[in-house]
């Protein structure tokens, strides 16, 4: 039995405790936030400030970063000092993974994605509800793929991204460190690093 810890108590935390709680391979052993000012026990699990963080013997949990913003993700993850190997990686029973795909530490799968053959998703990444990720995709760490985003084949996108709901990136394309994807958009052109693009055809924010 795996004993998690969740870092996150907000809405993105409750999506993933949903996960937990279907999967009796894992049991929820505490919930940690800084707006926790207090520790509690609530129905079995702990609650309390990261603080509590420095108390647990680390090598005997495994931990997940439940915080949907990428760059927050990123600087817990250096803040805390655990192990890449110790942060779990959770997937939904309905979605969909290819045998031959490879999911990173700390990446979090929602109801009924799909990530097909051949593709590699970095760590402490989320595919939301409903992504798609065709196959021989390259995803770095931190990258965020909003409800129903659709990335057809062979599209790299590194660290840190944010693809919004429903965009749409065509085979092929490159998706520059930090950028954003607004909803609803569509890619049909490589986009460069920390850049926000929207529409139809997606075009860049001036």
């Amino acid at each position: 039995m795996t004993k998690l810890v969740l870092i996150g108590a907000g809405g993105h935390s409750k999506v993933i405790q949903d996960i937990v709680a279907e999967n009796r391979d894992i049991e929820l052993y505490a919930i940690v936030d800084d707006a926790f000012t207090k520790t509690v026990k609530k129905e079995g699990i702990i609650q309390g400030n990261t603080s509590l963080l420095d108390t647990l013997q680390k090598e005997e949990f495994q931990y997940c970063l439940a915080i949907g913003n990428n760059r927050i993700r990123k600087k817990l993850f250096e803040k805390f000092c655990i192990p890449i190997e110790q942060y779990a990686t959770l997937i939904h029973s309905s979605a969909v993974i290819s045998k031959s795909a490879v999911v990173g530490n700390g990446t979090v799968i929602m109801p009924n994605v799909v990530v097909n053959g051949d593709s590699v998703i970095g760590n402490h990444s989320i595919l939301n509800t409903g992504s798609v990720v065709e196959h021989d995709n390259v995803l770095g760490n931190y990258v965020h793929l909003s409800p129903n985003a659709t990335l057809a084949g062979t599209v790299s996108i590194y660290e840190g991204t944010h693809i919004g709901a429903g965009a749409v990136v065509i085979p092929g394309m490159h998706i520059g460190r930090w950028s954003v994807i607004g909803a609803g958009g569509v890619v049909v052109a490589d986009v460069e690093d920390n850049v926000t693009v929207v529409g139809v055809p997606a075009r860049k924010l001036k």
